[in-house]
């Protein structure tokens, strides 16, 4: 049977930000399908395509969809009383030291159902989508045994059956130290590596695997057998390193071709080169900053200096960054961490696509031939997606070639 014609829709007169640059002139947009089929100045869109499309919108800014590439999204409980604690004066190492943090959240999250986890993650999605997400994230870690973080994983991947936007999977077994092993981390990293990697790769569930490198979970030396079990099963890697001292997580990651290095509110010089040496990306997560009140800002000069590429991204999780507002995470960039615009946008579009491994795929660009997940805003500029912080701008959300939203 003939082909069925795809369909092909158009879009005039935006403002044009593709994912690294804002283009100096009105721009059309024609999607076909799921697809990206052509990026032209207005003065040469040929009255033939007009007539050949529908037509789906008229000025505005235009932006990739956005790519919120790490989220703890899937978990149990709430840390409200923790919160409170932190505003009374008590540190965040000194609450998970006393069993709350992590281990709070581990809890509850083990003793909700995988029907129950879904639930109460639906409105978290939900929230990220409203705001233009299109790709996310979503790290497991808050199970730390076998069966509670693949219980996670799959939570995660029916969020991305049930709603428009593409889920990507991360293992974050190596995320806290669960009571059962309080005196044997060693122990744990040998259940992480012998047993939930090959079981999550063997079922599919896991995209990456993740560490947490700190002192107050795992040693580089830890981190590294869980790279190396990582690296046996075919799967890449990423790294919470740097957030609150600096263990040269970071240059270990990139040595193994880590993804990511995330949070890196310590990075020095030398993890700065090691990650432009491995094409590693940095991925700065204001909104833990913020909530945790930290004053130690990532070395954003450097990278800049270095050419790091430098993704963005919520951190939306229970404790450290309760916030599920992305467009709010470009303005906290730009105040806290002296990002312009520009590169808060490009950290939630192409930057952010590169962290996760997808950029080979042009996702999280406005270019020929790429996935066509794109935003329409009901702003001016694209500067004033980071200037202000104001719910209700998206005007239409497209995902693989369909809207959404708007």
């Amino acid at each position: 049977m003939p082909a069925t014609p795809q369909p092909r829709r158009l879009w005039r007169d935006v403002t044009l930000f593709d994912g690294l640059d804002t283009l100096p002139q009105p721009m059309a947009v024609i999607v076909a399908g799921d697809r990206i089929e052509r990026v032209l100045p207005m003065d040469a869109l040929d009255p033939a395509d007009t007539a050949a499309c529908e037509a789906m919108g008229r000025g505005g800014v235009m932006t990739p969809g956005l790519v919120d590439c790490h989220t703890h999204l899937v978990f149990g409980g709430s840390r409200a009383d923790e919160f409170e604690s932190r505003l009374e004066g008590v540190s965040y190492e000194a609450i998970a030291r006393r069993g709350g943090g992590i281990l709070s959240t581990v809890r509850a999250t083990r003793a909700a159902s995988e029907d129950e986890l879904f639930e109460i993650a639906r409105p978290r999605l939900d929230a990220l989508l409203a705001d233009g997400v299109t790709t996310v994230e979503i790290k497991s870690g808050y199970g730390l045994t076998v069966a509670d973080e693949l219980k996670m994983l799959r939570v995660a991947r029916r969020l991305g059956d049930a709603f428009p936007v593409r889920v990507v999977t991360s293992l974050l077994g190596a995320h806290a130290l669960p009571p059962e092993y309080r005196d044997d981390a060693d122990g744990y990293i040998d259940l992480v590596c012998r047993e939930m990697i090959p079981a999550a790769a063997e079922q599919g569930l896991a995209d990456a695997v993740d560490v947490f490198c700190e002192k107050i979970a795992f040693s580089v030396a830890q981190c590294e057998r869980v790279f190396e079990a990582a690296k046996v099963h075919g799967l890449p890697i990423k790294a919470h390193a740097e957030q609150l001292s600096n263990l040269g997580g970071a240059a270990m990651a990139a040595r193994f071709g880590a993804l990511s290095a995330d949070h890196i509110e310590y990075l020095d010089e030398s993890g700065v080169a090691a990650m432009r040496e491995a094409g590693s990306t940095a991925v700065l997560l204001p909104g833990a900053f913020h909530t945790l009140r930290e004053t130690q800002l990532p070395p954003v000069a450097a990278l800049r200096e270095a050419g790091v590429p430098m993704a963005l991204a919520t951190d939306a999780n229970p404790g450290s960054s309760p916030l599920f507002m992305p467009t709010l995470m470009l303005n906290l960039a730009c105040t806290l961490f002296h990002l312009t615009p520009r590169e808060a946008l490009a950290g939630m579009t192409a930057h952010g696509a590169r962290a996760l491994g997808l950029h080979d795929r042009s996702l999280g660009r406005i270019v020929e031939g790429a996935p066509a997940d794109l935003c329409l805003w009901n702003v001016d500029s694209p500067a004033e997606l980071a200037y202000a912080v104001q719910p209700g701008r998206l005007r239409q959300r497209i995902f693989q070639g369909d809207t959404t939203h708007g």
